[in-house]
């Protein structure tokens, strides 16, 4: 342990107290790798405070010793953005003990959450006043407010409600400097420069932690629907979208793509599935509809899904007979990276493109790399009508992970990205940058994004002692004795 992070843990210890403090290495273990298990960082403790001034007094120290820091929620980050460096060059500090909703106004229609609620949880207390909170996914029982924040975090609902960052009304965070930013106050207008909670939301913990949001509610759900319905291709899937938004507006709340192939992965490797569907269909598409008046959803949504079948905008469709089949509707669609990984090695992107030239993307992306790469095959699924889908190159069958990674899988990427890029998207729709694809990013955005990015993270953390290495990396500042 160096005299700088020595003298952190003390200080912190001696004005926080044992518990804002965890030294144990086997308490320590599990937070120094990511979820993927592709990142494995050491860190020599663990820094916990319960609140924003705890917050405050352990970025203020860690900023005049110069300590790093890496903001942990979670940790279910899927591009290694929460996990320390390998050289134990800085400490963890967790938000989980910061785990109180300290408010839900339903008339309103907000909640401040702190950075520690789990997503789950939010969402039990939110439902207990009539109102939910938007946002869903599958780490939902893992992630917290902070993370969803930090990560501008999309998930299954995005099609009606927007990504996080349409969802946050205000970010109370701690600076680089141990300065306090209090915007919780939902403000409609505000016109003084720079939106400084926008620039939080998304940034990965690089310009500050998160420490409470300001969180826009809707009324809970009446009454849901959930349904299956197989098309023909991915064209076909977005005319089916585009036809059912039109007859119902916003009552069409996920609209979820998925291929046969990646069907059959779940339905191999996860317990308890079964075929949704009778007979086989190339493409899936998975439909939550709602609507304001009980027990109407499920007559509407059958209207709608008997439309396309006359229509031949689908082929069959089904509609769940109760929740609980909904839920194991939805289990489906959640499972499908569980299924990957259980299959083999699998190389996975976040991407997204505008939405009506995704159907072609997908087709044509899966036939340009797995010519190039022959024994591979491609699964395109996830959220259509965002333009976001989960763009897997799996390797064949009996390859050896590490290997086939270094030897084909990073290659594949490339060629992926590449053709995002080409086709005028983005490389990280709902994931983030963090260190996975931070190379990714500063070979294919253009020099005044980086240079942008750059300017903003030298602002805010001009020592790069913010969650470093991620997003962005910063040369050594020649002002700096």
């Amino acid at each position: 342990m160096n005299a700088a992070q020595s003298a952190l843990i003390h200080a912190i210890r001696a004005r926080l107290g044992d518990k804002a403090v965890i030294t144990d290495p086997n308490d320590i273990a599990p937070w120094l790798t990511d979820w993927r298990g592709r990142y494995h960082g050491q860190a020599l403790a663990i820094i916990a405070p319960d609140s924003t001034d705890g917050v405050q007094f352990a970025v203020g120290r860690a900023s005049e010793l110069g300590v790093a820091l890496v903001p942990q929620g979670g940790n279910t980050s899927m591009v290694g953005g929460a996990t320390p460096p390998a050289d134990g060059s800085a400490l963890i500090l967790s938000l989980r003990r910061m785990n109180r909703i300290r408010s839900i106004d339903p008339d309103a229609r907000l909640a401040v959450a702190e950075a520690g609620v789990i997503l789950a949880n939010l969402h039990d207390a939110t439902d207990a006043q009539g109102m939910r909170f938007p946002l869903t996914l599958g780490a939902r029982g893992s992630a917290t407010v902070g993370g969803l924040v930090s990560t501008n975090a999309g998930g299954t609902q995005v099609l009606r409600f927007g990504t996080m960052r349409s969802l946050v009304a205000g970010v109370e965070a701690v600076l680089p400097d141990g300065s306090r930013h209090d915007g919780l106050a939902a403000l409609k207008k505000d016109n003084r420069g720079y939106d400084l909670d926008h620039l939080l939301v998304g940034a990965e913990g690089t310009l500050g932690v998160v420490t409470a949001a300001t969180l826009r509610l809707v009324p809970a759900v009446v009454d849901r629907a959930t349904g299956w319905l197989g098309v023909a291709s991915p064209h076909e899937a977005l005319r089916l979208l585009r036809a059912m938004e039109l007859r119902s507006g916003a009552a069409v709340e996920s609209f979820e793509l998925v291929p046969k192939l990646a069907l059959d992965l779940v339905l191999k490797h996860i317990p308890g599935t079964r075929p949704p569907l009778e007979g086989p269909h190339p493409w899936l598409v998975l439909v939550d509809y709602v609507a304001a008046t009980p027990n109407s959803a499920k007559t509407a949504l059958e209207s709608l899904m008997q439309e396309a079948l006359t229509a031949g905008l689908a082929q069959d469709a089904v509609v769940a007979a109760n929740e609980a089949q909904a839920e194991a509707f939805w289990r489906l669609r959640d499972s499908i990276s569980e299924a990957e990984r259980a299959e083999g090695p699998t190389m996975a992107h976040d991407i997204s493109v505008p939405v009506d030239a995704m159907p072609s993307f997908m087709e044509s992306a899966s036939v340009q790399v797995e010519a190039a790469f022959p024994g591979v095959h491609c699964s395109a699924f996830g959220h259509l009508g965002d333009g976001n889908v989960h763009f897997h190159v799996n390797a064949p069958a009996g390859a050896d992970g590490p290997r086939w990674r270094a030897e084909v899988g990073e290659a594949a990427s490339d060629m992926v990205y590449d053709l995002v890029v080409a086709a005028g998207g983005s490389i990280s729709a709902e994931h983030g940058i963090g260190q996975m694809k931070r190379d990714e990013l500063e070979r294919l955005s253009s020099p005044a994004r980086m240079a942008a990015l750059r300017a903003i993270k030298r602002a805010f953390d001009p020592h790069d002692l913010m969650n470093p290495g991620k997003l962005v990396t910063l040369a050594p500042d020649p002002s700096t004795p």
